[in-house]
């Protein structure tokens, strides 16, 4: 290999660091997706490689780098969506809308797509978020919705979604209306904690800052000057969803998250996510944000299963 296809991007040490991976996975991936070989000699990343295996990898290396000296963690997941990022020359994934800072450092998105759907977040006053699991659409419509909240642009964070496993008749359970509900919001408080911390988020819950409801009680309501999250709206009938869709209120937003693959209704066409979104796309103030397999940021191994569940679903409609 000529010494002109060689280049030197003088990095600190925390980066470098970073680049490189546990016993050097991190390279591995890169190398792997850019056909190029790295080095971490000190003071920086070298990359060998023909023009175009170059220019990419020294996009994703720029993009770790950066998450790493912003002082968030760097795993397995960030090198992919690095790597997936620098492919698509999407730079609009490194951008959006401001959000907190988590536990784990600061709350970026990982994907062109997460980057976009945070986007539609910020446009629109009702943003559907579509997809499987793992793709980072309800903890990036939580983090968003904090963030609005944190800044006073909303006075309160209203969380609901249906809780089939209940058939909505929670009165069996034991304790008030939000020790019933709270067993099905797991996801989204954690997601608040990481986000506010514990401390802030029982406070904002106290003073009615933070809000939960089953869908199954959101009936006659207008919510104003709020952000509401519906989760798992694949769960909703058609009849539901247009209810809680239409509790919007002066000042308000919302985002709708689901994957209409995972319908647990006992008539799964009767699901007002895909109804909802086939039939509301193209109104104004409205997005779908769609994600696919590929987006999924959580281990690879979540994407791998994805892509067979598809494949087999594909295979029956045959």
């Amino acid at each position: 290999m000529s010494r002109d296809a060689e280049e030197f991007l003088a990095l600190p040490d925390l980066a470098v660091r970073a680049v490189a991976g546990p016993h050097s996975r991190h390279t591995a991936l890169i190398e792997d997706a850019f056909h190029v070989l790295l080095e971490t000699p000190g003071g920086g990343v070298r990359i060998k490689g023909d023009a175009k295996g170059r220019a990419g990898a020294k996009r994703a290396v720029g993009a770790i780098a950066a998450r790493a000296q912003d002082g968030s963690d760097v795993g397995e997941s960030d090198v992919r969506a690095a790597i997936l990022t620098a492919r698509s020359g999407d730079a609009a994934a490194s951008g959006g809308p401001a959000l907190p800072m988590g536990r784990r450092g600061a709350i970026a998105p990982k994907t062109p797509a997460q980057a976009r759907y945070l986007d539609d977040l910020a446009r629109c006053e009702l943003v559907f978020g579509v997809g499987p699991a793992g793709t980072g659409k309800t903890f990036l419509a939580v983090a968003y919705g904090a963030s609005l909240l944190m800044r006073g642009e909303v006075d309160r964070l209203v969380v609901t979604r249906p809780a089939v496993e209940a058939g909505e008749r929670l009165g069996f359970l034991p304790g008030d209306l939000t020790e019933k509900v709270d067993p099905y919001l797991a996801p989204i408080w954690e997601a608040l904690s990481d986000i506010m911390g514990a401390e802030q988020l029982r406070r904002r819950r106290d003073r009615g800052e933070i809000e939960v409801a089953p869908i199954a009680f959101m009936r006659g309501r207008t919510l104003s000057h709020a952000y509401v999250i519906v989760d798992e709206a694949q769960n909703t009938t058609r009849l539901q969803m247009k209810m809680v869709l239409t509790r919007l209120g002066e000042g308000a937003r919302m985002a709708v998250t689901g994957d209409p693959s995972q319908v647990d209704l006992p008539n799964g066409g009767d699901s007002g996510l895909s109804h909802a979104t086939r039939i509301l796309e193209n109104v104004k103030g409205v997005a779908v944000a769609r994600f696919e397999a590929s987006d999924v940021v959580r281990h690879p191994l979540v994407e791998r299963i994805v892509k067979a569940y598809d494949a087999d679903a594909a295979q029956g409609r045959k």
